[in-house]
């Protein structure tokens, strides 16, 4: 059952929900996504002489366990980038690690392990895994350009740049490909506390998600999908 107030997405011929978390919640296998979690990102920074508030692991895990309430998920499956670095496992603090460690006790968590933590050296007692492929569906960190398979992928932190009331913001958005002859593709918001962000229009982010007829940035507002066109084939 979908959640009233979050946003029903088709993609692939799945029923996927857009969170105003940024996470994503695949109703039909009770799965909840969430890409670039960069945990343990705020010591990283502080072992580098720049000192931010030490939380953001717990932040980060929180909000995820309010994803969970929210939607009932009984698994978790992260799209890498899970630790800033292979060394963030080591740094996690003992309130931190245990609420990770009940997390991964209650649920079926599977780790995919992105270019910040390729290394990983520590699941607790989750599944690490390169890559994961869900009904036909590939879960990736990264998209890989020119793949002819549905795809969900994390790596680029999308935001959306607006203009509200005469002031510019931005706000994460995931970044929606669709060509006719070849499967639906998604980079999914980053989830992470201390996570910035590429314009969702980049050519960075355009190209990894190419060859497409059409792209657009996708965000939740109100219990509705808004969507922003940054591409579209010419005839």
């Amino acid at each position: 059952m979908v959640p009233v107030s979050f946003a029903p997405l088709d993609f692939a011929g799945e029923e996927l929900v857009l969170m105003k978390s940024n996470a994503l919640y695949w109703p039909r296998e009770r799965a909840l996504l969430v890409a670039d979690l960069h945990l343990e990102k705020g010591s990283w920074f502080a072992r580098q002489g720049q000192m931010l508030p030490p939380y953001d692991s717990r932040e980060t895990l929180e909000r995820i366990a309010d994803g969970i309430k929210a939607t009932g998920a009984r698994r978790v499956i992260t799209l890498g980038d899970n630790f800033h670095d292979d060394a963030g496992t080591q740094r996690l603090d003992h309130y931190a690690a245990g609420m990770l460690e009940s997390l991964t006790r209650a649920l079926d968590w599977v780790w995919i392990t992105g270019n910040h933590d390729d290394q990983m050296d520590r699941a607790f007692g989750a599944t690490l895994v390169d890559e994961l492929e869900l009904n036909g569906i590939i879960l990736r960190h990264e998209a890989k350009r020119g793949e002819t398979q549905a795809e969900l992928s994390g790596h680029y932190h999308p935001k959306m740049r607006l203009k509200v009331s005469g002031r510019h913001i931005a706000r994460p958005c995931a970044v929606v490909s669709r060509t006719k002859d070849t499967g639906d593709r998604m980079i999914v918001p980053a989830f992470g506390a201390y996570t910035g962000g590429m314009d969702a229009g980049s050519p960075e982010i355009l190209s990894a998600l190419g060859p497409a007829n059409s792209i657009d940035a996708v965000l939740p507002a109100k219990g509705k999908l808004v969507r922003f066109p940054l591409y579209r084939e010419t005839a």
